[in-house]
């Protein structure tokens, strides 16, 4: 592939909900652009963009993927995401090297939860965008609801570029509303120009009106002139556009039909002139030396310096850094530093994914975005740079996953591959998390939802040959008691030769202090117990309270206190001790109103205004109790309740359907609470087998 300098080169991520079209959108550009010779289908899994074996198998994109197009003399890099909100991380990666985007969104289904949050992601990366209207062949497709939809929502940023021209139900052409004449397509795919339809000007007229509107709204003087009826001329409009929507204070809409590559000439026609290149836009980083704001601005001039936004890790095509290039310009057998794991890494070869095809280039200038293959020690979100000028960027902030499953090996003996297959996949994947949760003798693996972690265990079949089993895991109980006891325990054992004996007096109390296990105490006079034996007798209770007498959970907040005893002089032991305090321990814990506690955690769900009551409802039917409700931005409303964490299980989807995707929630580990009289019959009859071999 040619090398590209900054000022020709466009970083574009297509952003949107689930099924709206981004995939098949990048197939007509790509076609159009003369890259493929045939257009591709999601349902006949021959995409560029969706090359992985599950994502032709699910018919959804679950990985970013990067495809150069070449159009005219200008590179653009589009960057397709997934839709579906599990896998919400791709997306934050993609737009952390993007310069602008494209919401795509379906004329037949309209807006969406998912073009909502593209927009939102779009705002909190102060991204200049277009939106491009899809499925214009169908006959239910609405072009004008949608553009009347995104206005109500954000106003008069929105601005129709076209308006569609349908005859007989067939989406044929399209009318210009900036110059106001109308095109229709022709059977070899060119446009010729045509007459504006009658029943076409009442809407070109509305739209009209938006554009002027849009563009009157960018400046004072344009405004002035808006109000006393002066027409704009065209060189003015664009001039306006240009500036306007590079700074994102205009949304040009458009649209068109991808399964026919239809509007996508002009789309990306639009994208080369509207949309900015890296070298209109600012990025900066610290230099690690001197502490430094530095400024790399993509300028070509500077010093080298990338970030790594993505990790691809496959068993087939190897490991691969994707990387957007910050300053300067990379070349074949540079050598750059990580300052995050202070190595240096030679890069060898560079590379331009087309997908899942790696090309070799000689070299990538600032703004373009390439990969490098097999760095050692370099992860998603570090920066390279050179030693003498140490770089670092701001790491893409990654949704955090709360979704977990406990997961066992199919197979015995599977667990080390297991565990090297999960660390490839978490290197790819930011959101998954694979915790071993030794307390409960459980491994979890933690993701962004349940689809999230189906799609994981069928990456382990399919690429490593690995089958695991997810189940719902355990809940950390804990163990205490309400009241005092007061008990003995003599340990006495003969059996020829030397025997055992042992003899305590202990009282058990609440502690008041549910952070730490015991607390121990000895009040003994005149030596009844020796004071040799009292770690014996402390160990024993250390012991005890791993696994109690209750339920195996773990004990909290018990007071233990030695005050009287005996010992024979001959058969005592610090074993003897040690074994007579767990057993006083055992028989005081059950006389002391023993109870099971359970996590309580601390839970804040952000939905729309309109879902509050619902969420209240479904709160109150997991024990959840509401503390609270703050306003957000956007119309929507945080929830903050404390529920116990068991009642957690499966909120995530729960959460979705209940609000159509547009909920999110976070959680943190507040407290332990006693656990409901039914919660604790079940847990105690459940775990009987433990007790038993916790004997």
């Amino acid at each position: 592939m040619n090398v590209y300098t900054t000022d020709k080169i466009r970083n574009v991520v297509l952003l949107g909900h689930g099924g709206c079209g981004k995939t098949s959108l990048v197939e007509a550009m790509a076609y159009l652009s003369g890259m493929t010779s045939r257009l591709g289908k999601v349902s006949d899994g021959n995409t560029i963009s969706d090359y992985d074996k599950e994502e032709i198998n699910r018919l959804f994109s679950i990985n970013t993927s990067v495809i150069p197009i070449i159009w005219e003399d200008t590179k653009i890099n589009i960057l397709d995401t997934p839709g579906y909100f599990d896998f919400a991380g791709e997306v934050e990666e993609a737009v952390s090297a993007a310069d602008a985007a494209i919401i795509v969104v379906s004329g037949k289904a309209g807006i969406e939860v998912g073009t909502k949050k593209a927009w939102d992601i779009c705002e909190r990366y102060k991204l200049p965008r277009m939106v491009f209207v899809t499925d214009m062949d169908i006959d239910e497709a609405s072009y004008r609801q949608v553009v009347e939809d995104l206005q109500e929502l954000y106003g008069k940023r929105i601005a129709p570029f076209h308006l569609p021209i349908r005859e007989n139900g067939q989406f044929v052409g399209y009318v210009n509303v900036l110059q106001q004449r109308a095109k229709r397509w022709t059977d070899n795919g060119t446009v010729e120009k045509a007459e504006v339809p009658d029943y076409s000007k009442e809407n070109l007229g509305i739209c009209r009106e938006a554009l002027m509107e849009a563009v009157a709204e960018t400046s004072e003087e344009f405004m002035d002139r808006y109000f006393n009826g002066e027409e704009f001329s065209e060189d003015e409009i664009r001039q306006a556009l240009r500036v306007n929507v590079a700074d994102g204070s205009i949304v040009p809409v458009l649209m068109g039909s991808n399964l026919s590559a239809r509007g996508q000439y002009t789309l990306l026609v639009d994208i080369v002139k509207y949309l900015p290149s890296p070298e209109k836009r600012t990025c900066a980083g610290i230099n690690a030396k001197t502490n430094e704001v530095y400024q790399a601005d993509y300028d070509f001039a500077k010093p080298k310096s990338a970030y790594v936004f993505k990790t691809i890790v496959d068993p087939f095509i190897g490991k691969y850094s994707l990387i957007k290039v910050n300053s300067g310009v990379l070349k074949t057998d540079d050598v750059l530093y990580n300052h995050h794991k202070d190595t240096e890494e030679k890069i060898g070869k560079l590379y331009v994914l087309r997908g899942n095809k790696p090309e070799e280039v000689k070299e990538l200038h600032a703004g373009d975005i390439g990969a490098l293959a097999k760095l050692t020690n370099t992860a998603t979100t570090d920066s390279l740079s050179t030693k003498a000028n140490p770089i670092l960027y701001i790491r893409a902030s990654m949704p955090v996953p709360y979704t977990y499953m406990r997961y066992k090996a199919k197979n015995k003996g599977d667990e080390d591959k297991i565990s090297q297959a999960l660390q490839k996949l978490t290197l790819e994947d930011l959101t998954l998390r694979n915790v071993n949760d030794s307390e409960n003798g459980q491994t979890l693996l933690y993701g962004l939802g349940e689809q999230h972690l189906e799609v994981v265990v069928s990456k382990l079949f399919n690429k490593y040959k690995i089958e695991i089993e997810l189940s719902k895991p355990k809940v950390a109980f804990r163990e205490t008691i309400r009241k005092k006891s007061d008990v003995e325990y003599k340990y006495k054992k003969q059996s020829g030769g030397h025997g055992q004996y042992g003899h305590v007096k202990m009282t058990f109390e609440p502690s008041g202090d549910l952070e730490h296990a015991y607390e121990f105490d000895q009040i003994v006079v005149g030596g009844a117990v020796p004071k040799n034996y009292f770690p014996a007798v402390e160990k024993g209770i250390a012991e005890a309270v791993q696994k109690g007498p209750l339920a195996a959970y773990p004990v909290v907040g018990v007071k233990a206190v030695l005050y009287d005893g005996s010992y024979h002089p001959v058969d005592s032991s610090e074993m003897a001790f040690k074994t007579a305090a767990r057993q006083a321990f055992k028989k005081g814990f059950l006389e002391a109103s023993p109870v099971l506690l359970e996590p309580i955690v601390s839970l804040k769900v952000i939905v729309p205004d309109n879902y509050t009551g619902d969420i209240m409802g479904d709160l109150n039917k997991r024990r959840g109790r509401v503390l609270g409700m703050n306003p957000v931005d956007g119309g929507k409303q945080e929830i903050i309740a404390d529920v116990p964490s068991m009642e957690l299980f499966g909120y995530n989807t729960d959460l979705r359907s209940m609000t159509g995707g547009a909920g999110e929630y976070s959680y943190e580990f507040a407290r332990y609470e006693q656990a409901p009289s039914d919660v604790q019959e079940r847990e105690i009859e459940a775990r009987a087998s433990k007790l038993d071999a916790a004997e």
